[in-house]
């Protein structure tokens, strides 16, 4: 616990922050206020928490922390695909940006095995 910094998930999840920060910051996607908000809470969600469940004392608090932030992947990949729909963003871009987020969803899945202390 306490080394989030050095966990891939967070690496990814900041990766994947940083760029979707960037494609939200183009023309038709930063003016929709609504969409581009939430977007952006989302996905800055992901990292963040993986930080906070890491830094807690004890697994089960972790763990708690790492299924809100794989909750806010899936909610990322729901607004993802809401762009791509009303012409935001291109196919390719979604299909890269879910990737990653899929890839995210499934090392927390992994992690939050690997720290749940329940049976």
């Amino acid at each position: 616990m306490g080394h989030f910094k050095g966990l891939r998930v967070w690496n990814e999840a900041m990766e994947l922050a940083e760029s979707v920060y960037r494609i939200t910051q183009q023309n038709a996607f930063s003016r929709d206020f609504a969409l581009c908000d939430q977007l952006r809470r989302a996905v800055i969600s992901i990292p963040s928490n993986i930080a906070e469940g890491d830094e807690r004392g004890s697994n089960r608090e972790a763990v708690y922390f790492f299924n809100v932030a794989k909750g806010s992947a899936a909610e990322v990949i729901t607004q993802l695909h809401l762009a791509y729909r009303i012409g935001y963003i291109d196919l390719a871009t979604l299909n890269q940006k879910e990737n990653l987020a899929e890839k995210i969803r499934a090392s927390l899945k992994n992690l939050i095995r690997s720290r749940n202390t329940d049976p």
